[in-house]
């Protein structure tokens, strides 16, 4: 019997069936083939169904083992009695044994067939005693063996005996004339106990040999070591070279690693120096384990490299599957076929991998990796946490997210919570109520509300933080979770490692039920919003400019606030898309070109003075000129620090380091200073601090508005700009084109984890005695030719190449030059470990 699928046993059988799973290094059906074998039997029948090739393919016609083997094939599941019943054909000559391809044993099956002929039996069924036999078919029988009852899967209040079925069974072949053809049929459920009904002569036989179901991953380690200590007899391959320690043909051992059986080791494995493998491991064909190794317990199925000072206990590690440097893999982990474990990855207890995922190096990973393509390394990115939505970011992810951070904050503090327009993050968000009431942290709900407000209510408030889950821009496939200080600042990065730290460890507070706490829903939030907004930014000029401005609420959050605001400051506005669209945040970049196409069109027939798109939150906009151009990104930062710089002659502004600059040339035209400041969200927030700061930008549509908010905030970067364009005698376009063209480059390499510390050391070499900035990465300046900047990404195994010259050809010469030694960097280090 070969067609079950072994789900129970996921991600072993995920891409192979049960009966292939090896036992010290042979398919659980190859030992029940050669006790078979041993008692004599040589034609066999094997039923497949789930991944039926794979079993006919390893095992052909039997001849090497001795037997004839032919194979009946279910189309679909047909059950125990129904799948014996399509292999009838060959079963017609008189008696024959049905016994199960994926349980251990090695019971007399000599005995087994004389009983049954001492007895007349019709069916006779082989009986274990098992300490548990909640999993098992129970069978009571009288003294003289006749079987009086079954009773599958029972209660406790059901157990009347230890002696269960083991799914072995001889039969005579006119019982089959009771099996219906085609139809899904079992043994214990349906024919015995019509035979029994009908008192047909059905026997027990309680066997004394061992017999296991290798049904769960626990009893699949508990075979290894069964058959490691002797318990079953059951053949190893190689020979015991020491007591307990089996070493098959070609296998290489080095005298200086130390072994502690009992173990085995499968042909032309290589075990280096210094690797230590201890009790009960089990190493596959062509393994090859390195040097400072640790194995405990460990089945390692075949061709697995197993890295330098590696750590393996009690796990699984499937086919194919590479394990790094100094990579942990704790107790009851498996990790399934063709999977790479990046150096220094730790796969806590219990975690189920999946074949063909990656866990990169670094990862902590604490829950099963099933859909997802890898387990990541840190849990915080550029965005927050990020993933795909009902595959990397779940509702139970966001579970285990709130009660981290709640268990970060004090008990009866409130948070606030607040989304997109989208469907996912209004049920994810749904899923992070319960966990932060649950946690005693009560919950100020904004509902749908723009990022910006969400950050000033936050601010303005008594809460100690705040979570806004919003759609990933550019992949409308994901999810974005945001996690606020008490200021409504992205958190800290001394902040995030220690939500990392709670929800890696999986230590999450609860409270106690008369601490269950709140959730409840501000008023007023967009007036006080709109009130503050237009009492900190300058307006005057702006009735009587008579502006007229285009602006695309992209079905989003703005929409809620723009009416309100714009009523107030008195300007002429031609609103698009200014409703709560639950499908625009998920548009797609096409989608958001042929949108801008309409706005700019929109804008130039209208004569507009400018136009403006809001991204689905208000966080980020997007500038079309007054001539209908779209100014890209980089280029709307020049356009708006030239205006804010003509007006202020004085302060200071704070930009990113991978910022062009020209933004210098355009400060210094204004007399007004530049500050660098690392690219990460939260760098650019703390540098606005400072009170002679008046303009900020991310180079990406982000602009802060000092004078209102340390954070980005695309509709008071909005309101700031009616201001500006009302009192300045320019038009955008103009602004653009006086401002200088500029060479800057990007490019990103792929650099792994373990690789980044040493291209980085190799930068700081190959800069020689060129003058050197590491305000973020390693940045080398030229003067008079240029710069390049080497920056680590810091949560994918990239690096991030930029460059720029005062010529196209030299900013080309910068990246190319500076991008190969990254990529030499990178490749020595992958080919030293």
């Amino acid at each position: 019997m070969a067609g079950g699928e072994g789900t129970r046993l996921r991600p072993m059988t995920a891409n192979q069936p049960k009966p292939l799973l090896p036992v010290v290094n042979k398919p659980i059906m190859e030992h029940v083939l050669r006790l078979l074998r041993k008692h004599s039997f040589d034609e066999t029948v094997v039923t497949v169904q789930f991944l039926a090739s794979m079993v006919r393919n390893y095992f052909g016609d039997g001849e090497e083992w001795g037997m004839a083997l032919q194979y009946a094939t279910e189309d679909i599941p047909l059950g125990t009695a129904g799948s014996v019943k399509n292999a009838e054909d060959a079963l017609k000559d008189g008696p024959f044994l049905v016994i199960s391809g994926d349980a251990l044993t090695d019971i007399d099956l000599t005995d087994l067939v004389k009983f049954h002929k001492d007895k007349g039996a019709l069916v006779t069924v082989a009986l274990a005693r098992v300490p548990d036999p909640l999993e098992f078919g129970i069978v009571i029988a009288d003294e003289d063996g006749q079987i009086q009852r079954f009773l599958e899967k029972p209660t406790w209040g059901q157990v009347f005996s230890d002696t269960v079925n083991t799914g072995i069974y001889v039969m005579e072949p006119e019982v089959l004339e009771r099996v219906p053809s085609g139809q899904a049929v079992d043994w214990s459920g349906d024919v015995f106990p019509a035979l029994l009904e009908a008192g047909a002569p059905v026997y027990g036989w309680v066997a004394d040999g061992y017999w296991e179901d290798v049904g769960t991953h626990e009893a699949y380690h508990r075979v290894q070591a069964d058959v490691l200590s002797g318990k079953v007899q059951a053949d190893i391959d190689g020979f015991e070279v020491s007591p307990g320690v089996w070493v098959a043909e070609g296998a290489e051992v080095d005298p200086d690693a130390i072994l502690t059986g009992p173990l085995c080791i499968g042909d032309y494995a290589k075990i280096e120096a210094g690797a230590q493998l201890r009790e009960f491991t089990v190493i596959g064909s062509n393994v090859v384990v390195k040097e400072g190794a640790f194995l405990h317990r460990a089945v390692v199925h075949n061709n697995v490299y197993v890295g330098v000072g590696a750590t393996l206990r009690g796990c699984v590690i499937g086919k194919n599957t590479d394990i790094m440097a100094s990579a942990r893999i704790e107790e009851a982990a498996i990790v399934g076929d063709e999977c790479l474990i990046e150096p220094e990855a730790y796969i806590s207890a219990g975690v189920r991998v999946y074949p063909f995922k990656t866990i990169e190096a670094g990862a902590v990973v604490n829950t099963s990796v099933i859909w997802e393509s890898r387990g990541q390394r840190t849990l915080f990115g550029p965005r927050g946490v990020s993933g795909l939505v009902n595959v990397e970011i779940t509702p139970e992810l966001c579970v285990r997210l709130a009660s981290a951070y709640a268990t970060t904050l004090k008990k009866g503090s409130a948070v606030t919570t607040s989304r997109d327009v989208s469907r996912a993050a209004r049920a994810l968000k749904r899923a992070v109520h319960g966990a932060l009431n649950a946690s005693a942290i009560n919950v100020v709900d904004l509902e749908a509300q723009p990022l910006p407000v969400a950050r000033f209510e936050t601010a303005r408030s008594d809460c100690s933080g705040g979570i806004a889950m919003r759609t990933t821009p550019g992949d409308p496939q994901s999810v974005d979770i945001i996690f606020l200080d008490e200021d409504g600042a992205d958190l800290s990065e001394a902040k995030q490692r220690k939500l990392e730290r709670v929800f890696s460890r999986q230590e999450y507070r609860r409270a106690f039920p008369g601490e269950i706490a709140e959730l409840t829903y501000p008023p007023r939030v967009i007036e006080a919003y709109t009130a503050d907004l237009l009492g900190c930014v300058d307006m005057t000029g702006v009735r009587d400019a008579n502006l007229k401005v285009v602006a695309d609420c992209a079905g989003g959050t703005a929409s809620l606030v723009l009416p309100g605001l714009l009523g107030r400051i008195g300007v002429d506005v031609l609103t698009v898309n200014n409703r709560l669209d639950e499908a625009m945040p998920t548009q797609s970049p096409a989608q958001i070109r042929a949108d801008l196409h309409r706005l700019a069109e929109l804008v130039y027939s209208s004569r507009a003075a400018f136009g403006v798109r809001f991204d689905p939150v208000g966080e980020r906009i997007m500038l079309i000129d007054d001539k209908g151009a779209l100014v890209s990104d980089d280029r709307a930062l020049l356009v708006v620090l030239d205006l804010v710089a003509a007006e202020r002659r004085s302060g200071r502004v704070v930009l990113p380091v991978t910022t062009t600059r020209v933004a210098e040339r355009v400060c210094r035209y204004h007399d007004v200073e530049v500050g660098w400041t690392p690219t990460s969200p939260h760098g650019l927030y703390e540098a606005t601090a400072a009170d002679d700061v008046i303009f900020a930008a991310d180079g990406r549509g982000g602009f802060v508005v000092p004078e209102f908010s340390r954070s980005l905030d695309g509709i008071a970067a909005f309101t700031r700009l009616l201001g500006l364009v009302a009192r300045t005698r320019l038009t955008l376009s103009q602004i653009h084109a006086r401002i200088p063209v500029a060479h800057l480059l990007k490019r990103s390499v792929p650099t792994p984890w373990a690789a980044k510390g040493s291209v980085m050391r190799t930068v700081m070499e190959a800069a020689g005695g060129r003058e050197i900035d590491t305000t973020d990465g390693v940045r080398v300046i030229e003067p008079g030719r240029g710069w390049a900047l080497v920056l680590p990404d810091p949560a994918l195994a990239i690096t991030h190449v930029w460059a720029e010259g005062l010529d196209g050809n030299t900013a080309q010469e910068f990246i190319d030059e500076w991008a190969s030694v990254v990529e030499q960097a990178g490749r020595e280090r992958s080919g030293s470990r």
